[in-house]
Order: structure tokens, then sequence, then C-alpha cells
């Protein structure tokens, strides 16, 4: 069991109901919940691995693969949709060769569509990690992607 693993595992002995906590905490140093995490958390708690696995799936926060090196966002909500917002969706869904959900091969970025940031003043928006673009343009948006390190289609 790795030592981290481990730290995190001890820190709740004797706790019931700690199954959820465990897992944030397990998710949150490693990005996501491996296979190997999830047996030796089965194991720490007592529990079976298909109970964790009922538990991991139910929740839309858990995720069994690593993540992206960087999280592209891209508004639809009514404010960007009707400036235009899936263009620029579009753009990125063409550029990358993934759709909303997916991650690129090189696991170098992921994309989601969101319903509202609530930066409706700012429409169209795209969020790359933690960074919000406002009044966002087809142009901008394949500026953005080269800035993180996107070298695909036309850049």
């Amino acid at each position: 069991m790795p030592k981290q693993l481990s730290q995190i595992l001890n820190a709740y002995q004797g706790e019931k109901g700690t199954l959820i906590p465990i897992l944030q905490e397990v998710q949150g140093e490693s990005g996501y919940l491996s296979e190997e995490a999830l047996s030796e958390i089965a194991k720490f708690l007592g529990v079976s691995q298909n109970e964790i696995y009922g538990v991991v799936t139910f929740y839309a926060q858990f995720r069994f693969t690593p993540p992206p090196e960087h999280t592209i966002k891209v508004c639809l909500g009514t404010a960007c949709h009707v400036r235009n917002g899936a263009d620029i969706l579009d753009v990125v869904e063409r550029e990358l060769d993934i759709r909303p959900g997916g991650i690129t091969k090189d696991h170098k970025f992921g994309l989601e569509r969101v319903a509202c940031f609530g930066c409706c003043a700012l429409a169209p928006v795209m969020v790359v990690d933690n960074n919000v673009y406002a009044k966002m343009t087809v142009p901008k948006a394949k500026q953005i992607l080269v800035k993180y390190g996107w070298e695909g289609k036309g850049a």
C-alpha cells in the first residue's frame, strides 16, 4: 500500500461512516481512484469492493481514470448560447478531436460542456483549469488552446 494511502486510511481508524470522506481524500491526492486504492479501502473498511464501486459510480465527483493535464469547460447557458457559445464548443471539439466528457489520447486536454458559470455579462465563456476567458470567439479559442500547449490542426 502506498505511504500516502496508508496515511489517509490511518487518519480514519475506528471511525464509522468514513467511506465518502476517504474516497474524496484519496482522489484529492492522486486525482482519481485507482483499482489498487479501492481494493485497499475495501480491506480497511471491511466491505466488498462491489459496495465501494456502488458508491463511487453513484456520485459524479469520483473518477476511475487520471485527470487530464488541462480541463476545458465551455459554457452553453442561455447568454453564452445566444452569443454563439456552441461555435466555441464546436471548434474545441474539432481541434482536439474529442467530445464533451472526453480526454485527448495524450491526456493533455479534457473537455466539458457546462450549463452556466454565472458569468453571463462575459458571454460566451470558456474556462481552462481555473482561468476564465470571456467574450470568446473561434480564433480566441484556438489561441487559448495553443497557450496551453495544443499543437493540433491549424496551430
